[in-house]
This record gives structure tokens, C-alpha cells and sequence, in this order.
């Protein structure tokens, strides 16, 4: 390896540092939250649960630290700003949950849904980041729902604005983009886009992603792109549709196309 080689990474790598968290630190920090949050094993009755969430609370301290000027930024500020949102984070996801038990034939319980479900736990991490994103928090947020994307397949962008509750069933290969709105009880099912018709850097600050009313059930390997396309409320979106205009509440909506079956009959 080149002496010049070796001087520019270790030049670009030191700038790249200072200006992003650990994914490591970051992640552990997430894992640490979501277990104590929804323990897969009951914790001991002693388990001092203010001396959980304090540790967690300086752990995200010290990775905005590593990467943020406390010049610039109030660090402790939004670390406690967070923490004070953490119970309405808690509360949404219960929401979430029951909502996917509801209407998953195949969930046993809301306590099935939460320790295994991946739609579960990409909202679960979505809603945290979306919080840390709110607080202007930068990098992080991305981190983390990365680190869910990886783990479920389901790609949600923190910045995206999803009501409570809301279901994703099965999830993998589902994308909600950085400017989607997604209203209250909405389901999702694998394969989903909420996208942009258009991908260009000068569209950065423009509504690019739909808006998905209330009470709305997209099945299955459909596509909507557009910044100005809503899909009404208690509408229906069956599988396998592409939408780019809106469409108006109680529509449903469904691919035409006819399947052919033919029987080989013997003799």
C-alpha cells in the first residue's frame, strides 16, 4: 500500500469520524432501549429500572458527544427532551402492536407480536429515530433506521410522519420515504413503495413521497409515487397496483388483469 494512499485515508477517515456516530455504539444503544422497553425475559423483580434508563440516557449523551459540538448544540438538552417523550413512544408502540394482533389471524398475542414480529420492530425503531429526528439530531436517526432495514427488510425513512396506530404485516421489501404521510390505522403489506416520481438533489426541501389518509389497507406489492398523491380515507389499494394521482376516500382500488388457468385432461 502507497505512503500517499495511507496519508489520504487517514485524512478523509479522521474528517469522516469527527462528523458521524459510532454504528456500533449507536446500535448497541438501540438494542439496550428496545430490550428495556419490551424485555424478551421478565427482569428481576429488583431490576432498578431508573438505573437502566439513566445508564441508557448518558450512553446516547456520550455518542452525540463523539460527533456534535456542545458548542453548537444543547446535547443534554435533547438527550432529556427525548427521554421525556419516551413514555408517549412506549404507549404508541402498545398501540401498534395490538393493532397488528388484531388483525394478524396468525398472532397468537400482542407478546408474539412484540419479541418477533419484524413489522413490529421496524416501527419500534422508526419511532424512536423519528424522535431523535425532531430534535434535529443528525446522522443518528439514519443509523438507526438502517440498522432495522438491515435486520427486516423494511426500509422507513425517520423523517417520514406515520400515525398511530399502525401495522405492517410481513414487511420485507416495503419503502416509506423521507416525505410520506401516513395517517391513523393504516395497514401496510410486504412489498409496498411510498415513493418519489422523480429523484433529483434540487427536490430535497419538496413533499416528494404520498400521503396515505386514515383507515387505509395497501395490499401487497403495490407502488405509489408522487409528492401530490393522497390516497383517500378507508380507502382500499389492492396488490400489485401502481398509483401516481390520487385517489378520493372509500375508493378501492384494484389491478384488472385477468389470471388463466387450463386443466390437462387426461386419456
Amino acid at each position: 500500500m502507497s505512503p500517499s494512499l495511507i496519508d489520504l485515508l487517514k485524512k478523509t477517515h479522521h474528517a469522516e469520524w469527527e462528523a458521524t456516530p459510532s454504528w456500533h455504539d449507536a446500535t448497541v444503544w438501540l438494542d439496550n432501549l428496545i430490550h428495556f422497553l419490551f424485555p424478551s425475559n421478565h427482569l428481576p423483580k429488583k431490576t432498578s429500572y431508573e438505573g437502566i434508563l439513566k445508564k441508557n440516557q448518558i450512553d446516547l449523551e456520550n455518542i452525540l458527544l463523539s460527533y456534535l459540538d456542545p458548542k453548537n448544540v444543547a446535547i443534554e438538552e435533547k438527550a432529556e427532551l427525548f427521554y421525556d417523550e419516551l413514555e408517549t413512544i412506549y404507549k404508541d408502540l402498545r398501540l401498534d402492536a395490538s393493532k397488528i394482533y388484531e388483525y394478524d389471524p396468525a398472532a397468537t398475542s400482542v407478546n408474539e407480536v412484540i419479541v418477533s414480529y419484524p413489522g413490529f420492530y421496524a416501527i419500534a425503531v422508526y419511532r424512536i429515530a423519528n424522535h431523535l429526528s425532531r430534535l434535529q439530531i443528525p446522522v443518528l436517526p439514519r443509523i438507526l433506521t438502517e440498522y432495522a432495514h438491515g435486520k427486516t427488510g423494511v426500509d422507513i425513512h425517520p423523517d417520514a410522519t406515520i400515525g398511530v396506530p399502525f401495522m405492517i404485516d410481513h414487511g420485507t421489501g416495503i419503502v416509506i420515504g423521507a416525505t410520506s404521510v401516513i395517517g391513523k390505522n393504516v395497514s401496510i403489506y410486504q412489498g409496498v413503495t411510498l415513493g418519489a416520481l422523480q429523484v433529483a438533489k434540487e427536490l430535497h426541501n419538496t413533499k416528494r413521497h404520498p400521503t396515505v389518509g386514515d383507515n387505509v389497507i395497501i395490499y401487497a406489492r403495490t407502488t405509489i409515487l408522487g409528492g401530490d398523491t393522497i390516497i383517500g380515507e378507508n380507502s382500499v389499494i389492492g396488490g400489485s397496483v401502481f398509483l401516481t394521482k390520487s385517489v378520493a376516500p372509500n375508493s378501492q382500488v384494484f389491478n384488472t388483469h385477468q389470471l388463466r388457468i387450463t386443466t390437462k385432461v387426461e386419456g
